[in-house]
């Protein structure tokens, strides 16, 4: 059997470092080798986890079940499975908690499980256990750290939809019209002696130029006379 008993600090709120630590794919991608596979209607999930023991190289798959206390920062885990080649069969739980570290926005995990081993390999496996667990402790520690420095992405808020904008039909201009031409204003009447006499003569001009001259009149008569005579 292996034993596990860590503490790991965290230069972050226990706020942040517990969303961090109950979320199985942030987990998984603090730890090298391991790979989150299917979830399953009761809430388990799958994952491999790949360890090198000296020069061999065990590839481990397992279903997971995760159960967490949220208002306490608490969680259990347990795990069964066995190597790629059915050769080693294991059995896993672990218990974790976030709470306040000594500083001020800081805390600290509390990390407590046991692997308990069968098989072929189970021997050579727990001869280098701990060696093991000290190296995926001191990385999983370091990605740890890093990934609850990063701020947790904001979900986007849905934009709202617009509804269709009204839009006012425009009148089409009139047709432009013609402008009216004004009629000349009749010209002053004519005053004073000189002014009626120049009126009165130019209408009786005008008065003659409609009417046939005399000379036409005579011409005409002279004929007929002459006409006559013979």
């Amino acid at each position: 059997m292996i034993s596990i008993t860590e503490e790991i600090p965290v230069p972050s709120p226990p706020g942040r470092v517990w969303e961090v630590i109950s979320d199985p794919s942030a987990v998984v991608s603090c730890i090298g080798g391991a790979e989150l596979g299917a979830s399953h209607d009761d809430g388990s999930f799958d994952g491999t986890l790949a360890i090198r023991f000296g020069g061999l190289r065990v590839k481990f798959a397992a279903r997971i079940s995760l159960d967490l206390d949220e208002s306490a920062h608490e969680g259990r885990l347990t795990a069964r499975g066995a190597d790629g080649q059915g050769a080693t069969r294991f059995s896993a739980s672990a218990t974790f908690r976030v709470v306040e570290g000594d500083s001020p926005d800081s805390s600290r995990v509390f990390c407590d499980g046991e692997i308990k081993l069968n098989g072929k390999l189970a021997k050579l496996i727990e001869s280098g256990a701990g060696m093991v667990v000290s190296r995926m402790t001191k990385e999983f520690t370091e990605q740890l750290v890093e990934t609850c420095a990063t701020p947790a992405e904001p979900v986007a808020a849905a934009e709202p939809v617009e509804s269709p904008a009204t839009v006012t039909p425009v009148p089409a201009p009139a047709p432009a019209e013609a402008p009216v031409e004004p009629h000349p204003a009749p010209g002053p009447r004519p005053t004073g002696l000189f002014a009626r006499l120049r009126a009165w003569w130019a209408g009786r001009r005008s008065g003659r130029q409609g009417q046939p001259s005399r000379g036409s009149r005579n011409t005409s008569g002279g004929a007929i006379g002459q006409g006559g005579r013979r």
